[in-house]
């Protein structure tokens, strides 16, 4: 007779005979081998005991443990380790009663280069691996650009490239906007340029004051000496300088670099606020809303914000926190080693501290009110849409899809997807149309090869249908022709409970007139003034808009691809480097080898590699 498998309270206290007082990271299963929480330890054995315990504990952890049929374990030399593993478990396997933070993209810097005689000044993203001074982080690309536009009209530093900065023969638009002190035609020399950029990185240290005495005492000298020209431009540099400081708004006087990171909580929805404060300034901030593992508490979700967080960016020495986290010191060690030195983590009680923390906490709590009313509406628009086509109930995702192209050229598929908390971005994706479907203008052909790749890869990637990455309801911008392509792909795929909506221009192509198809339905429309209909007009836009961005995309890199990308070991930089001094691939194909040997970068092996691709035998 087979025995009733262990679950819950009785499994884990079964485990505890296995298990010793190592530190490590545990994870516990459902009986369809889901993972459902991944957690760290210093001593293994005493945490998960704390599992077995029938009572005391909170709502959400009762559920994990009432669903646990499994468990894993991993042991490691330190806590610093297992805090590490977990982070990077946590991150891969998404479980469900972990906090998760969901939008971890990178921010921007600017950058001042130093691989050129008249350095340039721009924005940068990703890795630091060209020659200069970054600045940063900003908040966003906005911060990022308008700090720039200012800074052009204090420092007048150019922000064209190389190449440009080579080819020019006269002052472009920017010098005769007062934004380029014109170094490309000779406007100004070397020595002075360099006095602009030391003014500028000194500024963008916080030495704002000494900058702006600076201007202040030439502007003073130029008026005595009836320069009354020289004068003005200084003054409108002072003018722009000082609105620098005014955009920044809060510029603390006494934290010299810091991230403010406050958290609100309500209704099992969390936001968290970051502002970057750097040089005594502030360079903008960023709200997140992780989710919260089914009913975490503040500690818990600031804990893993920041590890998940700072996972792949380098934290200042001092962040500021609106709530304790559980374990401050591990996390700090752990901040401290991803960064080199010393990171501190404070919960500033009194002082200006305290106000940058009350300042990004009421930020975070008026931003999570705005989404909280955002995804009321929204679940608003769901419920109708499941009433007006008949679903079985208001789709958790909708995926959106969409070809671009000119009569068969540079052919590209776009799928977008919307849900609850409206479009998310991050799962956007694009199709290069491989098939001979795109050179033919099959429409058809096209959206059953993007069909077919993505739900291919989806059946691969999770073929139990788990996770939340299954549609609910496909979108498809067409009518009855493109609704048959699409069904008759899901059926060869045995995916027969995903909703399929075709959405047609209707009569004279005129918004507001859609028919909608549906396989084996007659073609049906909504009310002018429905909101559903304007709703699914929103999420047709956006598909085109994807995919049309993503079509101009390919044919631009098409305009400027040349035979030099063909050639192994010549990458972008190489390739920058070969045109800016021949002028064209063509002029680098007659080249012979003493010249290719005289660009910067270009080693004798690289320049006959250049010459044997040009010239085979």
């Amino acid at each position: 007779m087979n025995e009733t498998p262990l679950t819950g309270h009785d499994l884990i206290q079964d485990y505890l005979r296995t298990l010793d007082s190592s530190p490590g990271v545990y994870r516990m299963l459902n009986a369809s081998s889901e993972v459902l929480y991944v957690g760290k330890a210093r001593n293994l054995k005493a945490r998960v005991s704390n599992y077995a315990r029938p009572s005391g504990h909170s709502a959400r952890i009762s559920r994990m443990i009432h669903e646990t049929a499994s468990m894993m374990f991993l042991t490691t030399r330190t806590e610093l380790e297992a805090l590490l593993l977990e982070q990077n478990l946590i991150k891969q396997l998404k479980p469900r009663y972990n906090v998760l933070l969901r939008d971890d993209k990178s921010f921007p810097n600017i950058l001042i280069s130093r691989e050129h005689a008249f350095p340039q000044i721009k924005k940068h993203r990703g890795a630091k691996k060209e020659k200069g001074r970054y600045f940063g982080p900003f908040a966003s690309a906005g911060a990022v650009n308008r700090t720039l536009n200012q800074l052009q009209k204090v420092f007048l530093l150019r922000n064209c490239s190389d190449a440009m900065f080579a080819s020019r023969t006269r002052p472009c638009l920017q010098h005769q906007i007062k934004r380029c002190a014109a170094p490309c035609v000779g406007r100004v020399d070397e020595a002075g340029y360099a006095a602009l950029v030391d003014d500028a990185e000194r500024f963008l240290d916080g030495k704002s004051t000494a900058v702006q005495a600076n201007l202040a005492r030439e502007m003073a000298e130029a008026s005595a000496a009836m320069e009354f020209e020289r004068a003005a431009a200084l003054r409108d540099r002072i003018k722009a300088l000082t609105q620098v400081q005014q955009s920044q708004g809060i510029n603390p006087a006494n934290v010299a670099e810091a991230d403010v990171v406050a958290l609100h909580l309500e209704h099992g929805q969390a936001c968290v606020q970051v502002f970057f404060i750097r040089a005594n300034q502030s360079w903008g901030n960023r709200d997140f809303y992780p989710k919260t593992g089914a009913g975490a508490e503040e500690p818990e979700i600031l804990e893993a914000f920041l590890t998940q967080f700072y996972g792949d960016k380098e934290p200042p020495r001092l962040i500021l926190l609106s709530h304790p986290v559980e374990n401050p010191d591990l996390v700090a060690e752990a901040l401290s080693a991803r960064a080199g030195r010393k990171v501190e983590l404070a919960v500033p009680q009194r002082g200006e501290k305290a106000e940058l923390v009350e300042n990004a906490t009421r930020n975070a709590r008026e931003s999570l009110a705005r989404r909280m009313s955002e995804s009321s509406t929204q679940m608003k628009l769901l419920a109708g849409l499941a009433e007006a086509f008949d679903l079985d109930a208001p789709p958790a995702r909708i995926e959106v899809y969409d070809n671009a192209h000119i009569q068969g050229s540079d052919a590209v598929g776009g799928m977008i997807v919307a849900g609850a908390e409206g479009f998310l971005k991050s799962q956007y994706r694009k199709f290069n149309i491989r098939s001979e479907a795109g050179v033919n203008s099959d429409d058809f052909g096209m959206m059953r090869e993007v069909l077919t790749r993505r739900f291919e890869r989806l059946l691969k990637e999770d073929p139990d249908r788990k996770t939340e990455m299954w549609p609910d309801l496909l979108l498809i911008d067409g009518g009855a022709g493109q609704i048959s392509a699409v069904v008759g792909v899901l059926a060869e795929m045995g995916v027969d409970e995903v909703a399929v909506i075709g959405v047609a221009k209707g009569i004279d192509r005129d918004a507001g007139k859609e028919e909608f198809h549906r396989d084996g339905l007659p073609p049906m429309a909504l009310p002018r003034n429905d909101p559903v209909l304007y709703f699914i007009q929103r999420l047709r836009d956006e598909a085109h808009r994807w995919a049309n961005g993503a079509h101009r995309a390919k044919r631009a890199k098409a305009v400027s691809a040349t035979p030099l990308d063909e050639i192994p070991g010549v990458g972008a930089t190489r390739k920058r480097a070969l045109l800016a001094h021949f002028g064209s691939a063509k002029a680098v194909s007659r080249a012979g080898l003493p010249d290719l040997m005289a660009v910067e970068g270009i080693s004798q092996a690289m320049a006959e590699t250049i010459h044997g691709f040009f010239h085979p035998g």
